[in-house]
């Protein structure tokens, strides 16, 4: 029994050392092998370059060769319908489908959400007075015949010359069509006194009533007795108004007035300024309710006659807004509660 217990522990060593000798020689030829390889890298990086290694034009891209007119219009006819597959510019019946499908269905959600928008915005808004209205700037002033804005609102005419001021006079003639007395007796209400026509008992949808402002009142400068509006005499005669703003009060309780005067130079040239009817804007005619309801509202006049022009002189004359409220002095806004133009007039 000992001896055969020696035995097996003796074969079990010789098994060990030769396993060990076998993963020595394993180790010893991959580590062979390794330093083969980087010997070999070695000899490739420091052998010489061939000739046709140093021969770059066969590295150059080849040029394409050129197509001809007919192989062109061959190959458009291909994109745009290719026979053999069954495709219409690159895309199958089925690819275009639903290409189609989507965007129909993108831009009519866009559509529809647009519309919801706008249908949410007109219905939190009134059309008959702005929804914020935190301040009110005071009114600007305009005046009339300009006939070229871009120059400014200049003046200039002979008296004998029936063409240099035939164009005034017919803007004036236009403008004042609307106050024919015919059209304000239809249209509007006669209204007396001079406090402002309050209406907003009424419903907001509901028509306010205008009150008259005939053109007869306008005198001398109403066209009505002289067509030419005094400019035919060198008398000219211009109209100032105020702008309309909604629901605007002038003046606090207390009328707006109008003064003109020359802004530079002697005020010799210009003699003596009528008005007409009167030099006051009435509080009768505001506030102003909106085109909405207040349709036939006609906006009041005052008119202002130069009688007594000096000639072949150019006068720069400005006429002001006062009353309470009222801004005309603005380094910024011309038109703010004022207007400034320059006149001459020539025999």
């Amino acid at each position: 029994m000992e001896r055969d217990s020696t035995a097996g522990g003796a074969e079990d060593l010789l098994l060990e050392d030769k396993v060990s000798k076998l993963r020595a020689g394993s180790l010893h030829k991959h580590e062979l092998a390794e330093a083969m390889e980087v010997e070999q890298e070695g000899l490739v990086e420091h052998q010489p370059l061939e000739q046709d290694d140093l021969n770059f034009e066969k590295w150059k891209p080849k040029p394409k060769p050129k197509r001809t007119l007919h192989e062109k219009i061959d190959d458009l006819k291909t994109y745009l319908w290719n026979a053999e597959t069954k495709e219409f510019m690159g895309r199958s019946g089925k690819s275009w489908s639903l290409i189609l499908l989507f965007y129909s269905a993108l831009y009519i959600f866009l559509a529809a959400m647009f519309a919801g928008c706008m249908c949410c915005l007109m219905w939190s808004i009134s059309p008959y007075a702005p929804t914020y209205n935190d301040r009110v700037m005071p009114p600007g002033m305009t005046m009339f015949p300009h006939v070229d804005v871009a120059h400014g609102f200049d003046i200039a005419f002979n008296a004998s010359d029936r063409s240099s001021w035939r164009k005034y006079a017919k803007a004036l003639e236009a403008h004042l069509k609307p106050y024919d007395d015919g059209v304000q007796d239809r249209r509007n209400i006669n209204c007396e006194g001079n406090t402002y026509s309050m209406q907003d008992d009424l419903e907001e949808s509901a028509e306010r009533k205008a009150c008259q402002f005939k053109r007869s009142w306008l005198g001398e400068c109403s066209g009505m007795k002289d067509k030419d509006f005094g400019y035919s005499k060198g008398k000219p005669c211009i109209l100032v108004k105020m702008n309309r703003i909604l629901g605007y009060l002038p003046g606090q309780g207390t009328p707006v007035n109008v003064t003109c005067g020359v802004k530079k130079g002697s005020t010799e040239g210009l003699g003596e300024v009528q008005f007409f009817p009167e030099n006051i804007f009435n509080l009768r005619y505001y506030p102003y309710y909106g085109k909405l309801r207040h349709v036939n509202y006609s906006s009041p006049l005052v008119a202002v006659r130069f009688p007594s022009v000096q000639y072949d002189t150019q006068l720069h004359v400005q006429c002001k807004l006062n009353g309470k409220g009222i801004i005309n002095d603005s380094p910024t806004d011309r038109f703010l509660g004022s207007v400034s133009f320059t006149l001459e007039v020539g025999a």
